[in-house]
């Protein structure tokens, strides 16, 4: 069973950066696919970001690309979230989540949540105007 635990988050003025960070347990984290997702009060879980295993591969929301940067070290089983600038509707807490899936499975399936076996605690992200 692959724990997964999430950190970096904060509070950040608008235009501002933060990093996340998700450290997994076990060196399997390497097979998997990972992802950010995100969830406010407001919305249900949100896709992010997702990352291929091997680091080729990465794929965004359309409200975060450009701005927004996955990567992940292997050696460090560790998947980051480089967020710039920040806006107010960025907000929320942050969630990483890791599942096995093929690189041949498409968008819509690196950005569905049920696919993922994996999910950490999440981090709050807070965003001033």
């Amino acid at each position: 069973q692959v724990q997964l635990v999430e950190s970096g988050g904060g509070l950040v003025q608008a235009g501002g950066s933060l990093r996340l960070s998700c450290v997994a347990s076990e060196r399997s984290f390497s097979r998997y696919f990972m992802a950010w997702f995100r969830r406010t009060p407001a919305k249900e879980r949100e896709f992010v970001a997702a990352m291929s295993w091997d680091g080729v591969s990465t794929y965004y929301a359309d409200s975060v690309k450009g701005r927004f940067t996955i990567s992940r070290d292997n050696a460090k089983t560790t998947a980051y979230l480089r967020m710039n600038s920040l806006k107010p509707e960025d907000a929320a807490v942050y969630y990483c989540a890791g599942g096995a899936m093929s690189p041949f499975e498409g968008y819509n399936s690196y950005r569905s949540a049920s696919k993922y076996a994996y999910w950490g605690q999440g981090t709050q992200v807070t965003v001033s105007s």
